[in-house]
């Protein structure tokens, strides 16, 4: 297949474009609800910015890994180019195959869905009991429309080009980096209304479970791994820019660059985003709670600890100005997701391990448009089912199984290929990857210990994939 009948890439992400991607795609909405959840399994404010803090500096140390990667590799593909070539393309296809089934599409369909729950706060037509139409159980509501309508429409806006899907994420990554910027600001200047410090000063470092028992030894980080669930989910998605390696200007040094400056940037926000929800609202709380201070981080409602705290910052207006924030935020990492995804997939189909037409581009706009028509399909389909969040819980197992296996690529590689370019080499090797692998390998582990049902289901939807491998193989050969 020749570039005469399919296009080629260009290259027109710069490095402020590929930072915007890192951390456009990173900040969704999980920054603004996950800490409510973080907070019932620890019960301890302490602990609660520890879960953050690891979770961030895990991201930074499985980004710098990646740069080197990137430098190496920094074609289309990314992440399933570097699994393969260090492992061959059974593992490639695995994660490519787990990246589509739901981790990229799975998480498309959850953040548009949560960019329709924020717009019901001023049309509330657009609203889960609001059905559309009902065969038997399945239901079709209005929430779920807008939803279709904003993938189908970002899906069209990147069918255009690379330029055009990068105009859309630099724009609003810098929008919403903005917004969460000045409500951090915002929260640390309202001296007057620090209405937790007080309470979470009194047990800073006193983890407790949700049934009031005291955590302690192996328990307390068994339950600090479990916790971690949301914070890393949170911080997901930087890799994304690797997937659009034959995009990128000066690729081999500005990935590196935008790995690292981008995760920095959002761990940094979500520490700050963090205290200031600490600052604001007491940590512990009752679901039963007549006001958001009564109900605390813990039971914020809907788990949207955000809002509460601009409440107690600005009044009922407050959740009118965080579900602002939440759509920009949301809409501008529903485009990173779309834009990066079809890139992979090119990848595989390239290798004969995905559908012959994803490794297509078109012509006109060079870019994988089958590729973005099928992802859109896709996250559509799991969008109307409604059970993407279920699958999504299940694939946070699997997605920190395929970081691990992908930064112990890097040792692979050192002595598979010690005369491959490498532009950027990542410092403190091997101690930073190895601390990354163990710290990850004893998360997964306290996942399993407490959860075995999520971490089950992720390996079952690894696994799925070992048919579908054999089959586009065998077609390929």
């Amino acid at each position: 297949m020749t570039a005469a009948t399919t296009g080629q890439f260009t290259r027109a992400l710069g490095l402020v474009d590929s930072t915007a991607m890192v951390v456009g795609s990173m900040i969704g909405s999980g920054i603004f609800i996950v800490s409510a959840e973080t907070a019932r399994h620890l019960g301890s404010p302490g602990w609660l910015l520890i879960s953050w803090i690891a979770a961030g500096v895990m991201t930074v140390c499985a980004a710098l890994c990646y740069g080197e990667l990137a430098g190496m590799y920094p074609h289309a593909g990314g992440q399933y180019v570097f699994l393969r070539e260090a492992y061959g393309k059974l593992y490639g296809f695995l994660y490519g195959w787990t990246l589509f089934a739901v981790i990229q599409c799975g998480t498309i369909a959850a953040v548009a869905v949560g960019f329709a729950k924020f717009l019901g706060v001023f049309v509330p037509a657009v609203s889960m009991s609001n059905v559309l139409l009902q065969v038997g159980d399945w239901k079709f509501t209005a929430l779920q429309l807008v939803a279709l309508v904003l993938i189908a429409v970002l899906t069209a806006l990147n069918c255009r080009g690379v330029k055009t899907g990068a105009f859309i994420q630099t724009t609003f990554t810098f929008a919403k980096t903005g917004a969460l910027f000045l409500l951090i600001a915002l929260g640390f200047l309202c001296f007057n209304k620090y209405l937790g410090l007080q309470a979470n000063l009194q047990n800073f470092w006193h983890p407790v479970s949700e049934t009031g028992e005291s955590l302690g030894g192996t328990q307390l980080l068994a339950v600090l791994a479990l916790a971690m669930v949301g914070p890393l989910f949170s911080c997901d998605a930087w890799n994304n820019i690797t997937f659009a390696g034959d995009e990128v200007k000066d690729a081999p040094r500005t990935l590196a660059r935008s790995l690292a400056m981008g995760t920095g940037l959002v761990t940094l926000l979500y520490l700050l985003a963090n205290i200031v929800y600490l600052l604001l609202l007491p940590l512990h709380g009752t679901a039963t709670g007549a006001d958001v201070v009564q109900r605390g981080i813990q039971y914020a409602s809907e788990g949207r600890v955000a809002a509460a705290a601009v409440e107690i910052m600005f009044g009922p207006v407050g959740a009118q100005i965080m579900a602002v924030a939440i759509m920009i935020s949301t809409f501008g990492c529903a485009n990173g997701l779309i834009l990066a995804g079809p890139r992979a997939y090119y990848a595989m189909a390239s290798d004969g391990l995905f559908f012959k037409k994803a490794g297509e581009l078109s012509q006109k706009t060079n870019v994988p448009v089958y590729g973005l028509i099928i992802q859109g399909i896709w996250s559509a389909i799991l969008t109307t089912t409604g059970k993407y969040s279920d699958l999504l819980e299940y694939v946070v197992f699997a997605a920190l199984l395929f970081y691990v296996l992908t930064v112990v690529a890097l040792f692979v590689l050192r002595r598979k290929r010690p005369e491959a370019e490498r532009p950027y080499k990542v410092f403190g090797y091997p101690f930073m990857p190895a601390f990354y692998v163990v710290t990850a390998t004893l998360i997964m582990v306290g996942q399993m210990w407490l959860s075995p049902k999520y971490s089950g289901f992720g390996l079952l939807i690894i696994l799925s994939g070992l048919p579908a491998y054999f089959l586009w193989s065998r077609k390929s050969r």
